[in-house]
């Protein structure tokens, strides 16, 4: 079974100035609480006993998050009658001990930021869950966990976009298995219209083998001098590594960008009602 999870924390959230000059964009609150924390729910709940954030030194304060026990202890000892204070810190001091850190101070692409991770990835496959894209109502990394179960293969989620918006995507190229399910031939990012080979769009869950460790090492810098994870996954597809896309069915909110921040605010916010 899939027990890791890797979660990339260290771009710079510039779609989201000026909130994050201050404050990094997982820890943005969204109905209450973090959006970083709806990802760790996630995890909790697919069955992940470790999750390695990936964070730069200008993102330390997401580390002190997590170790901020003096703050809550004073707080409770102030307030022992708070028992709403007393479970977000114990919630708090459940995901600190599933968490490591590994830092990558230069920006370049997810594809350095994963290779970031090998010395602490153990098994043969693991998980990773981008936290711009949030999925709600449904636990799409459980999901997807029992799909790689079943096949045996690495996992990537997706949904479906207007053909007049593939260009603003990674799409992928498919084979058919189900109304939910494909096999992953190639994938293509934001293609121009007319050379998209379908409108099956990814979306930041992936469940990917540790053989992907070797091909970032050997790959090439592409766009921005970054290392891309796309492109590694282009290159397992090719040496007929099998990959699955799955389309979840969780509500989809993009947090990435001012606009889809406060979008997803008031979903989750009608959504708890």
């Amino acid at each position: 079974m899939i027990k890791q999870a890797i979660i990339p924390l260290a771009g710079l959230g510039t779609r989201l100035l000026p909130l994050t000059s201050v404050i990094p964009k997982e820890l943005l609150p969204i109905n209450g609480k973090p959006g970083l924390e709806y990802i760790l729910d996630e995890c909790l709940n697919a069955g992940i006993k470790e999750i390695i954030f990936i964070i730069s030194d200008k993102k330390k304060i997401i580390k002190k998050y997590f170790y901020n026990d003096s703050f809550f202890k004073r707080i409770i000892k102030k307030k022992k009658n708070d028992n709403i204070i007393k479970s977000k810190y114990l919630k708090i001091k459940k995901f600190k001990k599933m968490i490591k850190f590994v830092y990558q101070n230069s920006p370049r692409g997810t594809g350095d930021a994963i290779l970031k991770c090998e010395r602490i990835v153990k098994s043969k496959y693991f998980l990773m869950l981008l936290p711009d894209d949030l999925i709600m109502k449904k636990n799409c990394s459980l999901d997807m966990i029992k799909l790689h179960k079943k096949y045996k293969s690495s996992v990537i989620a997706s949904k479906k976009v207007s053909k007049n918006d593939v260009s603003r995507w990674g799409i992928f190229k498919v084979k058919k298995i189900d109304r939910r399910n494909f096999f992953i031939k190639d994938v293509i990012e934001k293609p121009k219209i007319k050379n998209a080979p379908s409108n099956y769009a990814v979306i930041g869950r992936y469940i990917l083998p540790s053989k992907i460790f070797s091909i970032l090492k050997k790959q090439r810098a592409g766009k921005n001098n970054e290392i891309h994870i796309t492109d590694a996954i282009r290159t397992l597809i090719k040496d007929e590594n099998k990959f699955i896309g799955h389309i979840f069915s969780g509500k989809y909110l993009d947090c990435g960008t001012l606009k889809g921040y406060i979008n997803s605010s008031k979903e989750i916010s009608r959504l708890s009602l």
